[in-house]
């Protein structure tokens, strides 16, 4: 770009800027070094200097949003902190809220045990052993309702990490709203509902693909008509890569999803503009600082491309990435987990400076329980001291121009480009889905082991470097000696699942039988035709049906799903 296109470029930048200002938008903050010195809102070429990389790269708050999304960057909003937290029964983990609340933590992200993920009841012969312990156990509406006690549902945006029972645990959630007498179109948060990566990586699937589709879209219709703030969809990248993929796999995989979930938008009649605002996004930080950097900095040109060249989304807002990010936590040790502490600060200050719009820190004490309040405290603490103290929220993409950084950028952009060809390739060699062609070519590489197949090989050539010290980690095959001493965990008494089950057996003994049955006869009728399935779930959630009752209908009506074999 020549020395004229970038001067009007800064001046659209100022004027977006100015009128941020007039209207409020600003902090009231000192936006000085630690030495005093006043530090611009941005910083771009020098005038009169011609830069070509300014085309792609362009100012904060303008198209493709490779600088972020909003012209004064954290100066205008930081980023949420969000803590990921869930144990032991909904009363214990409802402790844990209240906790980060009163410290500092701007938003709830809800982990949920293994038999809630799977969508069966506590009581269930599976979930023996397993109740409370990587998450809160939600076998009802009443757990909930317990769940944010205290917490009004209208004053706190809420995330719930989620995915094949994801719409009956939301139409809980959303019963427990009224219940506070919320009214729901008030309702502001994300439930994760990516079944795509499930399939791909995490693989905790309750349904066939199309079935689970067909839910997703019946929660964008509701959410576009009913709760507007609301993110009913997550596409999660971050489960792909603690699988073992690369940065660029992350990415490419993660934007073909949600490529996947806009065709089914566009399939249900939804105007891009109005729903593609309702899709967010969730990345894994990894220990690779400027790799990841550059991730999140491709991401947000890559979807605002092809949101506006590829589905015609005309419309600022709905060409957006605004995505969450976590640290990773496959990078924590269980040797010297003191350490830990460090990876997951660096990491957070790369998902920082990549712009995210939320962020979870894991615990240091991850690798072995889920953490105890103190290690949580200090997980909350290292965002709160890269917020404060060191100046990065200042500058609104403060490594834009960098050599390495602006390469490294383009490098994953063009990577990522090569794996959609071959996605959507695969599509066109198998059976086409009519929902488009990114769908088809992620449902072709999801039966054909295609995707589990790039990730096993990433993690396989990760590991041999490893092995052979190619790659190296402080306290595991480099640096061992060491004085720590073990630490205290959080152990989740089996009095959990002994008093979980005993409520819920109590919570059938009380509540309306006939209602229940109405409520599941309905959704099972609705689910052999064609109509929205939300509504009748909503219902089966107020009348108190359990988890494994809703999610035991619709398995009987649509089947299970088992992934073919792939060596």
């Amino acid at each position: 770009m020549d020395s004229e296109g970038i001067d009007a470029g800064r001046r659209r930048w100022q004027e977006r800027f100015d009128a941020a200002v007039a209207s409020g938008q600003v902090r009231a903050a000192d936006f000085t070094t630690l030495s005093g010195v006043d530090v611009a809102p941005v910083y771009g070429p020098p005038p009169e200097v011609d830069d070509p990389r300014m085309e792609s790269i362009g100012w904060p708050g303008e198209f493709p949003f490779t600088r972020g999304l909003y012209a004064t960057g954290y100066r205008g909003r930081t980023w949420t902190i969000r803590q990921f937290a869930g144990f032991g029964n909904a009363e214990q983990t409802n402790e844990r809220y209240r906790m980060i609340m009163q410290r500092g933590g701007g938003g709830l992200s809800v982990a949920f045990d293994m038999p809630t993920l799977m969508g069966l009841d506590s009581d269930d012969p599976r979930s023996l052993g397993e109740v409370g312990h990587c998450g809160v156990a939600i076998d009802s509406a009443f757990d909930m309702d317990v769940l944010f006690d205290g917490i009004p549902l209208d004053q706190v945006t809420t995330s719930m990490t989620i995915s094949g029972p994801a719409i009956p645990v939301f139409c809980m959630y959303v019963a427990a709203a009224e219940r506070q007498g919320v009214d729901i179109s008030s309702l502001n948060g994300t439930l994760q509902t990516d079944i795509y990566k499930e399939y791909i990586a995490q693989k905790e699937w309750l349904f066939p693909p199309e079935p689970h589709l067909r839910l997703i879209g019946d929660l964008m219709e509701f959410c576009a008509k009913r709760i507007p703030y609301y993110k009913p969809l997550s596409v999660s990248g971050y489960h792909i890569r603690e699988a073992g993929s690369t940065a660029a796999q992350e990415l490419a995989f993660t934007l073909a999803d949600g490529f996947a979930y806009v065709e089914l938008g566009v399939s249900r009649g939804l105007d891009v503009d109005t729903f593609a605002p309702g899709l967010s996004f969730f990345f894994d930080s990894h220990v690779d600082f400027f790799e990841e950097i550059a991730k999140f900095r491709a991401a947000r040109r890559i979807w605002a491309r092809w949101l506006r060249d590829v589905y015609g989304a005309t419309t600022e807002r709905a060409q957006w990435l605004r995505f969450h990010t976590q640290t990773a936590g496959v990078s924590l040790t269980a040797q010297q987990p003191m350490n830990n502490v460090v990876r997951t600060a660096v990491q957070a200050l790369a998902a920082v400076l990549g712009g995210t719009n939320s962020l979870h820190t894991n615990a240091l004490d991850e690798t072995l329980a889920l953490p105890t309040q103190e290690s949580a405290e200090v997980a909350l603490r290292t965002q709160q001291v890269i917020m404060e103290e060191t100046g990065v929220a200042n500058v609104a993409d403060p490594l834009g121009g960098s050599w390495y950084v602006e390469e490294l950028t383009t490098r994953l952009e063009d990577e990522a480009e090569a794996i959609f060809r071959q996605i959507r390739e695969m599509g066109e060699s198998g059976s086409v889905s009519a929902i488009g062609p990114m769908t088809s070519g992620i449902l072709r590489g999801i039966e054909n082991g295609w995707f589990t197949g790039h990730i096993a090989e990433a993690a396989f050539d990760h590991q041999r470097a490893l092995e052979t010290g190619t790659k190296r980690i402080v306290g595991v095959n480099c640096h061992t000696d060491s004085l720590a001493k073990d630490l205290e965990i959080l152990r989740i008494s089996r009095d959990v699942e002994r008093d979980q089950v005993r409520a819920l057996g109590e919570r059938r003994r009380v509540r309306d039988d006939a209602r229940v049955s109405r409520a599941l006869a309905a959704v099972a009728e609705t689910a052999r035709g064609e109509g929205n399935l939300i509504e009748p779930i909503l219902e089966a959630a107020r009348a108190e049906a359990t988890l494994g009752e809703i999610c035991g209908e619709l398995r009987g009506l649509w089947g299970g799903y088992t992934e073919n074999a792939h060596f």
